[in-house]
C-alpha cells in the first residue's frame, strides 16, 4: 500500500515545500494538493495556496515523488485547459503526475467569484462530459466533442504528457453516478473514508465495472482520513473520519485498509503538528506503514 502526505493549502509556501521535501528524501510515495481558493467555513478570509501553481513548482523542484491534485474542480477550469495544464506538470516532473479531478462543491468560493454552480445533476452532467474530452486530450492526437455544456474541435494538446497514458483521478462518493463515471472513465479512485466506508464503496465501484465490461483491478482505490499519532483522537473532525490515537491504533487501521485492498493511503497534515513535529509525525507514520 502506498502512503503520501497531503500538506494544507492553508499553509505558507515553504512550509508545503518542507513537508514534500522531506516526503522526498525518506520514501513517501506521493504529495497531493487540494484545489480551493479560500476556508470553507464562515470566516472565510485567510491565506489559501493555488493548486495549479503549487503543483508545477512541487514538480519542478522536489524528486521522486508522486505530485497529484486532489482534486481539481471542474467548475473553475475548461477541461481543454485543464488537460493542458496536466501535460505541462507532467512534463515538468519528468512523468510524475497524477490528475486528480471532481465535480465542484464548495458555495462560497463560486459565490465571492461569480462562479456558476449548477444543481447536482447538471454539475455531474457537465463533469462528465469534461472528463472525455480531458481523456482525450491527453490520450489522442487530436478531440472532437460535442456535448450540451463542452464543444471542442479537432483539438491538440502539445506537448503532450511523458506518461502514456497520464493517470486520471476522479474524487467521488455518490452511489448513484459519481461511482459509475469512476468506473467508465478513471484510472484511480479516491474518497474519504474510514476502512468500512471505503470497502463499501469499493464494492459498488466493482459493480459499475463488472456492469460496464472493465475490470475493476485497472481501477486504484485510494482513500483519506485525518491521523492522531501519539495524541487521543479528538471528538470534532470537522465531520471527516479521524484514524490514529496511539501509534498500535494507527497501525491497525492501516491493517484494515490493506485487509479492504487499498492502494494508496493519503494523510492530510492537519493533525500533525507544526514544524519539526510536524516533521518527525511523518516519520512515525511512515515507519509504522512500512512495518
Amino acid at each position: 500500500m502506498r502512503i503520501s502526505i497531503w500538506p494544507g493549502a492553508e499553509h505558507p509556501w515553504p512550509e508545503v515545500l518542507s513537508m514534500a521535501l522531506h516526503a522526498a528524501e525518506t520514501g513517501w510515495d506521493g504529495v497531493w494538493f487540494a484545489d480551493h481558493f479560500m476556508p470553507d467555513d464562515e470566516d472565510d478570509g485567510g491565506p489559501i495556496l493555488e493548486a495549479a501553481s503549487v503543483v508545477a513548482a512541487l514538480a519542478a523542484v522536489v524528486p521522486r515523488v508522486r505530485i497529484g491534485t486532489l482534486v481539481y474542480g471542474n467548475t473553475y477550469r475548461h477541461p481543454a485547459v485543464v488537460a493542458n495544464m496536466a501535460a505541462t506538470v507532467d512534463r515538468i516532473s519528468g512523468g510524475r503526475f497524477v490528475l486528480g479531478v471532481g465535480a465542484g462543491w464548495q458555495v462560497n468560493e463560486h459565490r465571492q467569484y461569480g462562479i456558476s454552480l449548477p444543481p447536482v445533476k447538471e454539475r455531474i452532467d457537465r463533469f462528465e462530459e469534461a472528463v472525455q474530452i480531458t481523456l482525450g486530450l491527453l490520450r489522442e492526437p487530436r478531440t472532437t466533442f460535442e456535448g450540451k455544456y463542452y464543444q471542442v474541435t479537432d483539438a491538440v494538446c502539445e506537448p503532450e504528457p511523458v506518461q502514456d497514458p497520464l493517470p486520471v483521478m476522479i474524487g467521488a462518493k455518490g452511489e448513484r453516478r459519481m461511482l459509475r463515471i469512476v468506473a467508465k472513465y478513471a484510472d484511480q479512485w479516491n474518497a474519504w473514508g474510514l476502512p468500512e466506508v471505503i470497502a463499501h464503496k469499493s464494492s459498488v465501484l466493482d459493480r459499475f465495472c463488472a456492469e460496464l465490461g472493465r475490470d475493476p483491478r485497472a481501477i486504484d482505490r485510494t482513500a483519506q482520513a485525518l491521523v492522531s499519532v501519539g495524541e487521543p483522537i479528538p471528538d470534532e473532525g470537522g465531520g471527516r473520519p479521524v484514524i490514529g490515537g496511539s501509534p498500535a491504533e494507527f497501525a491497525d487501521a492501516v491493517a484494515r485498509y490493506r485487509e479492504i485492498g487499498l492502494d494508496e493511503l493519503i494523510v492530510p497534515d492537519e493533525l500533525l503538528g507544526v514544524g519539526k513535529a510536524r516533521l518527525a509525525a511523518m516519520d512515525t507514520i511512515l515507519g509504522i506503514v512500512r512495518g
